[in-house]
């Protein structure tokens, strides 16, 4: 699609703002975490569920919108999903029974799935394809820097006017960005693939896929249980930090994933050795979750350390290429899309789950509670990493049968 370069970029620089917009939208109950659970009344499990019913929606709509964006293209698609996002808001503000808020927080993971699949349209169909790696990682890029402002920024704006407030400034950012994106973004040509459901049975047939898929999704909990939600309550009540460090702290994972994202990709490739990048990426995280939760750290060792993990964070990149190698080349594309999805959809049990044995071992003011329920994420790392340690063992006595 021939597009003048001006209007190239401005529909680029949309698609990643939507990519940044909901990247806050999804770290921002770890700010507003207390005041929700005084608003409605509910406990550390059910709040768990509020936060983890985004990856339900997410992951449910991943191959619905990637089919919709082919054939109705991303200009009314990517309009709608953040439409979607802004109308998930408002039972924050103004529902007085805890359900709504619930079908809210689905709707904002369900409108948040166009983001990183608009993004990746939105660059193929503006760009060139030798370009298509450098605007990605740029996007990806403006995209975490959004989840880093969804901690700091975002609680000193909470504590300031009040997190009702907040909500609806960033409702009426999303109707904004919405309109921005109707009146900007292209549209293509509708597409048909008369194969798409043979081509989904293929990729979720096989195993080699599903197993990394699993591994992968088991280690996702320093990003999607810890930085997202549990973090800054974490380090409040078990460290003691103040609210202001609390929240900045964990958005530090964000920036090392924003280096790690070319650092693994690179020694990956120059190496070939996928599978023990991510190996090797799953026992520093576990490493620096058991000594997190022995509670041996200080604040500076415990900023290295989530700089460190959030490097480590980027293995899902070199997950989800894995994951295509080991399928016909004409499903590639899909496998990743399928392996995204899976792996996102871990997010609902990492949140469910920590919430759950929090609510079980004495509350969000105990610190044992916190402890138990932080100590999920190494446990499932250490298995998601023994998995790959699995898979490694066994390509290299029968290496895939197909590559990119």
């Amino acid at each position: 699609m021939k597009l003048s370069k001006n209007i190239a970029y401005f529909a680029w620089i949309t698609a990643s703002l939507f990519y940044a917009y909901q990247y806050i939208l999804r770290v921002m109950p770890n700010i507003m975490l207390n005041d929700i659970i005084q608003q409605f009344h509910i406990s550390p499990v059910v709040f768990g569920q509020f936060a983890g019913v985004y990856y339900i929606g997410y992951a449910a709509m991943h191959l619905p919108i990637g089919i919709l964006l082919d054939r109705i293209g991303p200009r009314k698609v990517m309009t709608g999903c953040i439409l979607l996002t802004v109308i998930g808001l408002l039972p924050i503000v103004f529902a007085t029974h805890w359900v709504y808020p619930m079908v809210g927080r689905a709707l904002i993971g369900i409108g948040s799935s166009a983001a990183i699949l608009g993004t990746f349209k939105i660059i193929r169909i503006t760009f060139t394809a030798q370009r298509f790696t450098r605007m990605l990682s740029l996007s990806v890029t403006i995209g975490l820097i959004g989840a880093i402002y969804g901690g700091g920024p975002v609680s000193y704006l909470c504590h300031t006017l009040g997190y009702k407030t907040v909500v609806v400034l960033f409702a009426l950012l999303g109707l904004a960005l919405a309109i921005v994106t109707y009146l900007f973004v292209p549209n293509i040509e509708p597409t048909q693939s008369e194969n798409i459901w043979t081509d989904v049975k293929t990729v979720l047939k096989n195993q080699k896929v599903i197993l990394i898929c699993v591994a992968a999704g088991l280690m996702v909990g320093p990003l999607e249980g810890f930085a997202d939600v549990w973090g800054s309550s974490f380090l409040q009540q078990v460290y003691g930090f103040p609210s202001k460090t609390a929240s900045y702290l964990p958005s530090i994972i964000f920036i090392g994933m924003c280096f790690g994202a070319p650092f693994l990709s690179l020694i990956a490739e120059r190496t070939g050795r996928y599978l023990d990048v991510i190996i090797g990426a799953g026992a520093i995280m576990l490493m620096t979750f058991l000594l997190l939760i022995l509670q041996v750290l200080n604040v500076e060792t415990i900023s290295v350390g989530f700089l460190v993990v959030g490097v480590c964070c980027a293995y899902q990149i070199l997950a989800i290429y894995k994951a295509s190698t080991y399928v016909p080349e004409h499903v590639a594309g899909l496998t990743t899309a399928v392996t995204n999805m899976l792996i996102m959809s871990f997010g609902y049990a990492f949140h469910s789950g920590i919430g759950a044995l929090i609510d079980l071992y004495g509350g969000i003011q105990s610190t044992r509670a916190f402890t138990y329920g932080i100590g999920l994420i190494p446990l499932t790392l250490a298995i998601g990493t023994f998995i790959f340690v699995l898979v490694a063992c066994q390509d290299k006595k029968k290496p895939a049968n197909h590559g990119l």
